[in-house]
């Protein structure tokens, strides 16, 4: 994919591009321009032909850039990040961390990609990645204690995306526990954590993050829950302002976490909480439960009021949803 980059670039702006002009800019012959033009609609981007004109990209495409989102990085962020790597596809940006994790070599780096093939959310199911259609990114980090010193990361990590779109205006912003940001009722991003390590000893984390920000009509029929895009409801957010702003929440978070904890954002959570006072269900794979949402303790607990009691709940092969009474 990366090879087509280059004829990426010059449809960006939406506009017509005669196959001639496309030859002349990228030095190939028309046929060549045509071969590359044929593989974008492989990868889900609607080329549209002009007749008599040429080609063009419907609404264009905001292209991710290392070189504009280490423009938009604060002093804390660049001294953090080691590496900051864009990818036109990958499998899963998640996978290609944990690999870097395990050969010693991913802490610190924060992974992009336009398009993913194998994007995976919590409880097995698969993240919808199209090209250009959201932010999704991966952050490695190794810390010197053990994985207890991370409870409540996803938690953290929930209110840090939330700061991050704060600075775009971005209304009505809500966390939904454990791992999900919600806008206007509808689910606007996820957060997948994979910790490899010790309880007590060294360990590693990949923070991965998929947040929608404009997808196709095209894109959207896999999805099974209600989604919201960014376009939808603040339209015009650059992509790599976007994603540089991401990175100075998630960076200071991950540096300074074993010493502050999750207690450093928990009345931040709590305020955001989607479900607040709400009737919920917890769903898991032997039973189910049902009472009232009343936030999370001091290490990211669900506690919910259960006939008269209340219950603590960790994260895992669960899911929370609003319970809803016939009247």
């Amino acid at each position: 994919m990366q090879q087509l980059r280059p004829v990426l670039n010059l449809l960006a702006d939406g506009e017509v591009h005669s196959g001639e002009s496309l030859g002349a800019a990228l030095g190939v012959s028309r046929a060549a321009v045509w071969k590359q033009l044929q593989k974008l609609t492989h990868y889900g981007l609607s080329l549209e032909s002009v007749k008599g004109r040429g080609y063009r990209l419907p609404g264009g495409l905001d292209l991710l850039s290392p070189e504009a989102i280490e423009a938009g990085l604060d002093s804390a962020a660049r001294n953090l990040l080691r590496e900051l790597l864009v990818r036109d596809e990958v499998d899963s940006t998640n996978a290609r961390l944990l690999a870097r994790l395990e050969e010693n070599r991913g802490h610190g780096v924060a992974m992009f990609a336009e398009r993913q093939t194998a994007g995976r959310g919590r409880r097995g199911r698969s993240w919808i990645s199209p090209f250009g259609g959201g932010i999704t990114l991966s952050v490695g980090w190794q810390f010197s204690g053990g994985v207890q010193q991370l409870e409540g990361l996803s938690l953290a990590v929930g209110v840090a995306l939330a700061r991050a779109l704060g600075e775009f205006n971005v209304p009505d912003v809500r966390l939904k526990w454990p791992n999900d940001v919600w806008c206007r009722g509808r689910k606007l991003a996820g957060v997948l954590l994979e910790l490899s390590g010790d309880l007590t000893d060294r360990c590693a984390v990949v923070v991965g993050v998929g947040l929608n920000v404009g997808l196709r009509a095209e894109n959207v029929e896999a999805i099974d829950q209600p989604w919201i895009d960014l376009n939808s409801v603040c339209p015009g957010v650059d992509r790599n302002r976007l994603a540089a702003v991401m990175l100075n929440h998630l960076l200071p978070l991950l540096h300074t976490y074993p010493e502050r904890g999750f207690a450093a954002y928990r009345n931040e959570w709590l305020a955001l909480d989607q479900f607040a006072g709400q009737p919920v269900r917890l769903v898991s794979a032997s039973r189910d439960w049902c009472g009232t949402a009343a936030g999370v303790d001091e290490t990211g607990a669900l506690v919910l009021e259960v006939d008269g009691e209340r219950r603590s709940f960790h994260g895992g092969e669960v899911s929370l949803r609003r319970e809803r009474h016939d009247t």
